[in-house]
């Protein structure tokens, strides 16, 4: 592999790894009266507060893994964050039938994501990133 598209491959797998958590950090904001009956649903407490938390986490971290501003650090929250979150909202063991089979694939693309996060955290962003750009490595 020729050495500049090997130096872009970490950045390629940060847009692809940060784009989730824009994505879905967008959605609880633009459908936040779905997301809070969704959380209220699931028995979390304060629900609102919780899915504007968790909009501002993905986000935040979507956009510094998206940057390669402290992305071992990030990815350690976003990886413990997604815990409960996997637990909680996508618990397929104990639904049946199309439900079970849509969260059992969520709950294992949470799974995977926090693989991705495992090598971020100990990997780091990358040359091209802001944590390259402040250690003088860009």
């Amino acid at each position: 592999m020729a050495e500049e598209i090997k130096s872009a491959v970490p950045l390629m797998g940060r847009i692809l790894m940060s784009s989730v958590f824009l994505i879905f950090g967008v959605l609880k904001i633009t459908t936040f009266g779905y997301y809070v009956q969704l959380a209220a649903g699931h028995g979390m407490p304060f629900p609102a507060a919780s899915i504007v938390a968790a909009a501002a986490l993905e986000l935040g971290g979507g956009l510094a893994i998206l940057t390669g501003f402290q992305v071992k650090l990030v990815s350690w929250i976003l990886f413990v964050y997604l815990i409960p979150t996997s637990i909680i909202f996508h618990n397929y063991w104990a639904l049946q039938g199309a439900l079970r089979a849509a969260m059992e694939a969520h709950f294992f693309k949470n799974m995977a994501i926090m693989g991705g996060l495992l090598f971020l955290a100990t990997s780091g962003a990358g040359p091209f990133s802001l944590d390259a750009a402040r250690a003088g490595k860009s």
